[in-house]
């Protein structure tokens, strides 16, 4: 049997090599993605016939599998862009962009939360449409916070 070679720093300290928890944390997110295009699928009468007559380009949301693509799509293409800069930049400029990118996503919860309350027209499209659109950013934070705890557990030997 092979013996796993551990990766050593410039500086001759020898690392851990990193736990695989990616995948069980992209299987989450499809099955979040699978939920909210679901939800998003859910738009009540009144919404669907005003995608049909008015807004078009929002179709999307009339099939569930087309919202789940496109909402895991965006989750990975985050996944992938955070972990790049996760292994480019040096720890405390990885952590500050993580909670940027967290602060971020909170902020697009909070105003698409009020804008859900205060607009007419997306009042009416009903509860579980609201709820698909929470769970997008609910995600994104889930992966700020997935680099955030994957930077604590780095250790050297």
């Amino acid at each position: 049997m092979p013996e796993q070679k551990i990766p050593a720093t410039q500086d001759g300290v020898l690392k851990k090599p990193a736990a695989p928890r990616t995948a069980p944390f992209l299987f989450l997110l499809a099955g979040l993605a699978v939920l909210s295009g679901y939800l998003l699928s859910k738009i009540n009468l009144v919404g669907r016939t005003g995608i049909i007559l008015f807004y078009k380009e929002y179709r999307i949301f009339r099939y569930w599998w087309k919202s789940a693509l496109a909402v895991f799509a965006i989750w990975l293409f985050l996944f992938w862009l955070q972990g790049f800069v996760q292994k480019k930049l040096v720890r405390r400029q990885a952590t500050l962009l993580h909670l940027a990118a967290l602060i971020i996503a909170a902020i697009g919860l909070f105003f698409t939360y009020n804008d859900f309350r205060t607009d007419v027209s997306h009042r009416l499209v009903g509860e579980r449409f609201h709820l698909g659109f929470y769970l997008f950013w609910i995600g994104w934070m889930g992966i700020s916070l997935f680099y955030l705890a994957a930077q604590k557990h780095r250790s050297v030997i």
